[in-house]
């Protein structure tokens, strides 16, 4: 047995498969780094330690036996409670009553068939209704790097899990941007697949149209296998993701590019410089009334949200965060007009991107405007003006959860601040594995393929 602690999934996995670190003693360590830290960073509601000790020694007979299922097989990986899981409560980071799932949520049931190891379920922006992973009934989530920050959100703990290592994948929700924002703040990688690509059956909604359930993880390869193994199907037993020669990229200047802090805008111009000379040929596309997207994705998320919750909200209303229950309240007065127009304004915009992608293997532009803000901030200064932090933190993401294309956010380095920054890379829609290709190709130029920039054990 090695006395080596790797730090990505796909490490681990070779190491598992290999009999050199058997999974009880990863998992062993995940939950001691978890005991370590959980209490200063509260990234897990719930820690499940009895049963990944269980899961992981069954992991390790069944590789004994010869009856390896995969990169999976064995690893500790964390789930976002948003997400039902057997036998636990399902808090949505809320005080409202939780659910008591009898069944696992299909996702959850794909990563047990592939072998994977639950550690516990993470922390959140209350309901996923939220950027910064503040508005918890659990504490506030902090980041790894700097406690009084937020690691962003809603899915904050899942990432905080990765760069931790409390886990070497994660599962998380993106209904505006809640996995790659996260993955952006903390410096790692963060995929949303195509929309309806991965179940969200038993996963709490946020706004069923366009909540999207993806892994996080250190690196593009080993988001690839969480991807796989999430998907209904055959499970998947290689490595994932390959670099396959040079792309075609596109970059979205007009709006996208409008409101950057100047360590970002100055990283980007660096990391696009590396990929031209690397190969990749990189040109200026546009897409048509992007700018409309913060309306479109209002005018949806509000009511599909209000509706969820209406029966919840009349009954424990004052369970809510005040933030919260103002956002949801808020959807009960969008007129059904309103929303009618927003979802042809949907299809406008979805074509839109569908333009701009032709002929081209993906677009490149930022995952989030700035570094990670200060827990309780309300608003930042960009671009010579004061504007609020959800629009600016949603601001490059959403328009892709309204579209449903797969995105990533890949780390590109850190700022003068010492905080991540993240490049995003958007696919055509039904293409999520081919983006993964180009975004492992695009990974290897920027960081070497080194995954995660946000500091933790690695």
């Amino acid at each position: 047995m090695t006395n080596e602690t790797p730090t990505d999934l796909c490490h681990a996995a070779a190491l598992v498969r290999a009999g050199e670190l058997s999974s009880v003693a990863l998992t062993t360590r995940c939950l001691d780094r978890i005991a370590a830290r959980n209490d200063a960073l509260r990234a897990f509601i719930t820690v499940m330690a009895d049963q990944a000790l269980a899961d992981a020694r069954r992991a390790d007979a069944e590789i004994g036996e010869g009856r390896y299922r995969g990169a999976l097989h064995g690893i500790p990986v964390s789930i976002k409670d948003l997400v039902d899981v057997a036998g636990t409560p399902t808090t949505s980071g809320s005080a409202v009553t939780p659910r008591h799932p009898l069944h696992d949520a299909t996702v959850v049931r794909n990563l047990r068939r592939a072998g994977a190891v639950i550690v516990g379920k993470t922390n959140l922006h209350e309901f996923a209704y939220g950027t910064t992973s503040d508005e918890t009934a659990f504490g506030a989530v902090r980041h790894p790097l700097d406690l009084s920050r937020s690691p962003g959100g809603s899915s904050g703990g899942a990432a905080v899990s990765i760069v931790e290592g409390m886990a070497l994948g994660a599962l998380g929700t993106d209904t505006g941007g809640s996995i790659r924002i996260p993955a952006a703040a903390c410096g790692i990688v963060g995929l949303k697949p195509t929309y309806g690509e991965v179940s969200c059956d038993q996963v709490v909604p946020l706004s069923a149209t366009l909540d999207h359930v993806g892994p996080l993880a250190r690196t593009v390869r080993d988001c690839a296998v969480l991807f796989l193994g999430m998907r209904d199907g055959e499970i998947a037993a290689g490595a994932g993701a390959q670099i396959r020669g040079t792309a075609w990229l596109g970059v979205p200047r007009r709006y996208f590019f409008d409101k950057l802090d100047d360590d970002l805008r100055e990283m980007f111009d660096r990391a696009q410089s590396t990929l031209e000379n690397a190969g990749h040929s990189i040109g200026t596309v546009d897409i048509p009334l992007a700018e409309r997207a913060p309306d479109v994705y209002l005018h949806i998320g509000l009511p599909e949200s209000a509706w969820y919750h209406a029966p919840m909200l009349a009954a424990e209303a004052d369970n809510y965060s005040p933030g919260v229950r103002r956002r949801i309240e808020l959807g009960g007065y969008v007129l059904a007009e309103d929303y009618l127009r927003a979802m042809h304004a949907r299809e406008v915009l979805r074509r839109a991107v569908d333009r701009a992608l032709e002929g081209l293997d993906a677009l490149l532009l930022p995952t989030l405007p700035i570094g990670a803000p200060r827990i309780g901030d309300s608003t930042v200064n960009i671009a010579g003006g004061e504007e609020p932090i959800r629009a600016m933190m949603l601001r490059l993401t959403q328009l892709f959860d309204i579209t449903g294309h797969p995105a990533i956010a890949i780390p590109c380095g850190a700022g003068h601040d010492g905080l991540p920054r993240s490049l995003q890379l958007v696919g055509h829609r039904g293409g999520t594995e081919r983006l993964l290709d180009v975004a492992a190709a695009v990974e290897a130029q920027i960081t070497g393929g080194s995954g995660s920039v946000g500091g933790g054990v690695g």
